[in-house]
Order: structure tokens, then sequence, then C-alpha cells
């Protein structure tokens, strides 16, 4: 079993690791990669002499820089991993709000999202446009308020460079989120969408959903899931009817608050299976997400 380094003790080793999973699970999506980028991080810490530990000051921003550097390694990878997924590729929903993976928010809130939003299904699906750099730099910026200067040192650009690219990483997060439904509207929404699901009638169901609303989900070769974005209302509430008509009588639906507002779970035999986003906007669906694949769901069954 591997030990601290003398001047930096174990306690102080597992506060900074909340803190890592924090920083990688808004840079990659999923808690199992963010698991892999912090361990990477601390075997690369384990790694280097006493010596080379001795000379540096603040170990926890060490930590911070290299975990960084190991997340925007793996977002330049992601692209060809994502190209082998089976079936469409979503984050991970987080049970609960921003809690297991909070970090200390910075006393100037100023352009920055909250850490409750960082975590959010529909806010980690536009990040996943961005690029490796423009993901990274806003994270870091936005996110957990690192100085620009420092951001400069994990992309390897100047300054001025990781100000551009927060800028507009900023600038087409506000644009893909423009419009989405605040959170009293959003769960007044879902509550609709419950109980005109739960009558079967398809003209209830569609008096919810918006025209051009879309349907992800992700099975990723795990479970049974569409391949393909369901497209338009009457497609996506003849789905949707189709599943509660399949699993119905077994089916056990719960609903929980989150990041993205009230979310819904589907069990079977006390185990939580599928997990449902929606997203608002203009009062109506306008996005479904649903993640079916097991690997992404263990948070929700511990």
């Amino acid at each position: 079993m591997t030990t601290a380094p003398e001047g930096f003790d174990e306690a102080a080793l597992e506060a900074e690791r909340t803190m890592l999973m924090s920083l990688s699970y808004r840079m990659l999506g999923t808690v199992a990669d963010a698991e892999d980028a912090v361990q990477e991080t601390y075997a690369r810490w384990y790694r280097m002499s006493p010596a080379e530990r001795d000379v540096i000051e603040n170990p926890a921003a060490w930590l911070t820089r290299v975990a960084s550097r190991v997340c925007l390694d793996q977002l330049g990878s992601a692209r060809a991993r994502r190209e082998r997924y089976v079936g469409e590729w979503l984050p991970e929903p987080l049970p609960g709000g921003a809690g297991m993976f909070a970090n200390p928010p910075s006393a100037d809130p100023l352009d920055r999202v909250t850490l409750d939003e960082s975590v959010a299904t529909a806010l980690l699906i536009v990040l996943e446009s961005l690029t490796p750099a423009e993901r990274v730099a806003f994270v870091l910026h936005d996110v957990f308020a690192m100085p620009f200067a420092e951001i400069a040192e994990v992309v390897g650009r100047s300054p001025d460079a990781c100000r551009k690219l927060a800028s507009t990483a900023r600038r087409h997060v506000r644009e893909r989120r423009a419009g989405s439904a605040p959170r009293e509207a959003h769960d007044a929404v879902v509550r609709a969408f419950i109980a005109a699901a739960s009558t079967g009638e398809l003209d209830q169901l569609l008096s919810v959903l918006d025209p051009d609303v879309v349907l992800v989900s992700d099975g990723g070769g795990h479970a049974s899931a569409a391949r393909r974005p369901v497209l338009g209302a009457d497609h996506v509430a003849r789905f949707i009817l189709g599943l509660q008509e399949k699993r119905g009588s077994v089916m056990e639906v719960s609903v929980h608050e989150t990041a993205d507002g009230l979310t819904l779970a589907f069990a079977e035999g006390g185990v939580v299976d599928s997990v449902a986003v929606l997203d608002v906007r203009d009062d109506r669906i306008s996005r479904v997400w649903i993640m079916r694949n097991p690997e992404k769901l263990r948070l929700w069954n511990t």
C-alpha cells in the first residue's frame, strides 16, 4: 500500500481527492473516467522521488494542474473512443445535486456557473461540443475560479489565449442554454409530463412535448436503447408510451431532485436501470435524455 510522502499527510491527500474528482467529472462527464484521471494523477505524484516532491511548494496546486492535464489528454482522445461507442453517448447523470463532487465556491461569482448547474446533464452535453482546451479553460475558470495564469500552465498557452478560450466557451454555453426554463417552471412541466404519461393517451403526452423534441438514450451496448435519436413529438410520444406498455407491470418509477431539476428513475426489483433527464423550454419538453448504461448508473444503486 502506498503511503503519503513526508510533509503531505494522508488526510490532506484524501481532501484533495474529493476536489480532483469534482474537477475531473466536470471535464470528462463520467465518474469512471474521472476516477481514472484522479488515479493517474496520484500515480504521477508517487512516481516522483522524495527530492522531486520536496521542491513542490504547494502539493494541492500541483495535483490540480496535473489532473487538469490528464483530463485534457483524455478529452483529446475522447472522439476516437466515442466513435467505438455502441449507440449514442451521454454524460453520466448524478443522483442528487453537486454535493458529492462539490468544492468551496469562489468569493467572486461573476461570470461563473453554479456548482449545481455545472454537474447538470444539460450543461455537460453542451461542454461536449467544445474543444478540449475550451472545456478545460471554462471548467477551471468559470467553475473553479482558477486564474488564467495558472490555466496557461495546464493548456500550454498564454494567459490571454486562455482568457479567449474561456470567453468563447462561455458564449457557446450561453447560446446553447438560452431559453432553458428556470427550476420551478421546469419541475412544473415534469410533473405535467408524469401526469400525461400516466394516462397512456397520445394526445395528453403530445401536449407537453415540443413539436421538435429529441429523445436520446444511452445503453452503451450493455442495455437496450434506441441506437439513434428519436425526432419529433409524435415519434417521441409513441416511443415513451411503447416503453410504458412494455414495462408497466414491473416498472417502479420514482422522482428525484437533481442538478437538472426533477428527474425520473425507473427500477425493476429495486434496481434502477434507467434515468430520464428532461430539458424544458417554453413550457414544453424539448429534450429527453435516457441513461440505460448500467456502468453509468452505479451511484443510483448504492
